[in-house]
């Protein structure tokens, strides 16, 4: 063998390895697939997701799925040889980190912040639904997410109606902080809030916000929230987030207020942020959704317009689920019950 012959083995040989050590170096992408569906007319932990009191409940037939994607944890980084199968995945994407989580975010400060997106959707789901049966619901100021390890936990919860801080009455969220800046940090801020129907007091000491030693904090979000005229709450897992469900919460607590079924027996799923005046706005990882679905037997899936065009490019038989627009509740309302009479209704596809 040739000293040129064996030089180039042995630069082969070393190629190979490169490539082979680079394939597990990490790269900073995320990758997105399908995630598990939930029938919100369904139960979770042995309990109804969607739960009434103090108003007549309707059973129904079929389902009315949320979608979710599974997507690579914040704390976890994926090596180039995960992110290459993922990209030749058509039922999966890839995506820049920071397009996902930005640099300038903690770990906990983006779950808080799924965390916060959910309770508020929830909210906003079940007030959108009860203007649809002509109940007007009362905006008010809440609690949508307590800090691990804050003042505020286990002095108040999520959901907690903030009626005044230190004998200030609270209008809006902004003055809750105003309230407690009042305060300074290591004072006391005397909350009064409205929590199960109860109105009940409790006291936080307040605490120097990080990075901000002047600023003080109680450790909790503060959002808008509303009176409902009875009880409705929305129970699935916490450990899923984000505003994406909130048409589905909106769908199944109309269905399960008013006689009969929405959806005549059929598999429906769907996706979408609902905002107070019903209007459906767009999510991420539709495609995802999408094959979920399908793979969870749905034969509809509502589409938010504004994900109409890239919902085309899902990886599912068009005969084996309908992908019809859904540009507020009141049009899915619409779609549902004609949907419900006849299979081959015509609806608002997206095109």
């Amino acid at each position: 063998m040739s000293r040129r012959t064996l030089a180039s083995i042995v630069a082969c040989v070393l190629l190979v390895l490169l490539f082979a050590a680079a394939a597990f170096l990490p790269v900073p992408y995320v990758t997105m697939s399908p995630g598990p569906t939930i029938n919100v007319l369904g139960e979770h932990a042995g309990h109804e997701i969607v739960e009434v009191s103090g108003h007549r409940t309707y059973p129904a037939k079929g389902q009315l799925r949320m979608v979710t994607v599974a997507v690579t944890s914040p704390d976890r980084q994926i090596s180039l040889a995960e992110a290459m199968e993922a990209w030749f995945d058509p039922t999966r994407a890839v995506y820049p980190r920071d397009v996902i989580y930005p640099p300038t975010q903690s770990v906990q400060s983006v779950q808080q912040q799924s965390s916060v997106e959910m309770t508020n959707s929830q909210d906003t789901a079940i007030a959108t639904a009860l203007k649809h049966l002509g109940y007007h619901p009362k905006q008010t100021t809440e609690v949508l997410a307590v800090s691990n390890g804050a003042p505020a936990q286990g002095e108040l919860k999520v959901h907690d109606k903030i009626l005044s801080v230190n004998g200030v009455h609270v209008t809006d969220p902004a003055s809750v902080a105003a309230a407690v800046q009042k305060v300074g940090v290591g004072g006391t801020a005397t909350f009064v809030v409205r929590r199960n129907g109860a109105t009940i007091t409790r006291k936080v000491t307040t605490e120097a916000a990080p990075g901000k030693p002047h600023h003080a904090v109680v450790g909790v979000v503060v959002g808008t929230g509303y009176d409902f005229p009875f009880h409705v709450s929305v129970d699935i897992n916490d450990n899923i987030g984000g505003p994406s469900a909130g048409l589905m919460f909106s769908l199944a607590i109309y269905d399960t207020l008013t006689p009969g079924s929405l959806t005549g027996g059929a598999v429906v799923a769907g996706t979408g942020t609902i905002s107070p005046n019903g209007s459906v706005g767009p999510i991420g990882g539709i495609q995802q959704k999408i094959v979920a679905a399908a793979d969870a037997g749905a034969t509809l899936f509502f589409v938010p317009p504004g994900n109409c065009k890239e919902a085309l490019s899902a990886d599912v038989n068009s005969n084996e689920i309908e992908l019809v627009k859904a540009p507020t509740m009141d049009s899915a309302l619409h779609s549902l019950q004609a949907y419900a009479k006849n299979r081959h209704a015509r609806l608002p596809h997206c095109s």
